[in-house]
């Protein structure tokens, strides 16, 4: 297997919807569907779009996820064997996540940001391939990308109950420390790992 990670671009537009139809959630993993949308958007417009669903849940996650990959408002890192989509890292400037119900950036995390931060909220790999360092390899990108982007600091945000499948999307702790993170809080069932640059 030769892993590679890319940054996302428009052009892997096709790659991205194939990996969120079709690989990320094959095993029926209780976060599908999902496109990875909802961390960039307010709560007006989690609402309206819940409000679509439905019985078409997934068209219409999808159908805005289209959206916002066309608008350039969707960031993060896709990890390839070969030309196959394999993985997915959602990774931006904290800022560039707003406040809503999910709260993919704790309320600790935005008041004691030390610097300019890249926020990593969301890891999914193919089944297939998950336990084969796919996750650590689209960690290490995000940290070089980060590094050359002049950011102080990178954060993710570990829940602290491991293995539990609601929340296996935020990567867990050992993932960070593997990857040189320490941890700077606990906030609730969260572990604020974060790593200076």
């Amino acid at each position: 297997m030769n892993i590679e990670i890319k940054p996302l671009t428009p052009d892997l537009t096709p790659a991205y919807l194939d990996f969120f139809d079709n690989r990320a959630f094959s095993d029926c993993n209780p976060n599908g569907p999902c496109y990875c949308n909802a961390p960039i958007m307010d709560q007006t417009s989690l609402r309206q779009m819940e409000s679509e669903f439905g019985d078409d849940c997934k068209g219409v996650l999808r159908r805005y996820a289209v959206k916002q990959l066309a608008e350039g408002k969707i960031h993060g890192y896709m990890a390839f064997d070969g030309d196959k989509p394999i993985g997915w890292c959602n990774a931006d400037n904290i800022e560039c996540y707003v406040k809503n119900d999910f709260n993919f950036i704790p309320v600790f995390a935005r008041q004691n940001a030390r610097g300019k931060t890249m926020a990593v909220v969301c890891f999914t790999v193919t089944p297939v391939y998950r336990g084969k360092g796919v996750a650590l390899a689209l960690l290490e990108h995000v940290l070089a990308d980060a590094r050359a982007k002049g950011y102080a600091f990178v954060e993710g945000y570990a829940k602290i109950q491991e293995n539990d499948p609601l929340y296996d999307f935020t990567g867990p702790i050992h993932l960070y420390e593997r990857a040189g993170f320490s941890e700077a809080a606990r906030v609730g069932g969260t572990a604020v790992m974060r790593i200076a640059l």
